[in-house]
């Protein structure tokens, strides 16, 4: 019997990620994405339903989640589902995550300079943190590319 455990998400950071390293040094980031569908109820209504996912990202993928994504930001996420379970006090606990395969971001990067060594937002890499992408900087004195049409601004987000 053949399976596929692929996930495809679209969304927005609902807090800024948490970037750890586990004791051998191997670095993991925790990010919480917000996904909605817009919708017609019976009614005729129109309705939304937001979904907060839990994605957890390995390696130089989520050092790069770390240092250029914040709290709002648009990222692509391809991945798989995982199931974690623990037991704690006597009761078994479990919890569905995504396994990120790949994180794309799809916005500006975050603007705080003191974080990035003082490296300025203009000469930041740009959007990726697949493994397959390149990193690319605006020359020097120029602005770093428009957020994509659409997409919404720091003013403007539910969370």
């Amino acid at each position: 019997m053949a399976s596929l455990n692929k996930v495809f998400l679209i969304g927005n950071l609902t807090k800024d990620p948490e970037l750890r390293y586990t004791q051998s040094g191997r670095p993991v980031c925790d990010i919480r994405l917000a996904v909605s569908r817009k919708f017609k109820r019976a009614s005729g209504e129109d309705g939304e339903e937001t979904l907060f996912i839990s994605v957890v990202v390995w390696d130089k993928q989520g050092e790069a989640c770390g240092k250029y994504l914040a709290k709002g930001a648009p990222a692509f996420v391809e991945g798989r589902l995982q199931m974690d379970e623990w037991e704690k006090d006597g009761r078994k606990t479990s919890t569905l995550r995504v396994l990120a395969d790949r994180v794309q971001f799809l916005g500006v990067p975050k603007r705080g300079d003191a974080e990035e060594g003082g490296v300025p937002a203009a000469r930041r890499p740009a959007v990726s943190a697949a493994p397959a992408a390149s990193s690319r900087a605006a020359p020097d004195g120029e602005e770093p590319p428009p957020p994509p049409v659409g997409s919404p601004d720091d003013e403007n987000l539910p969370f």
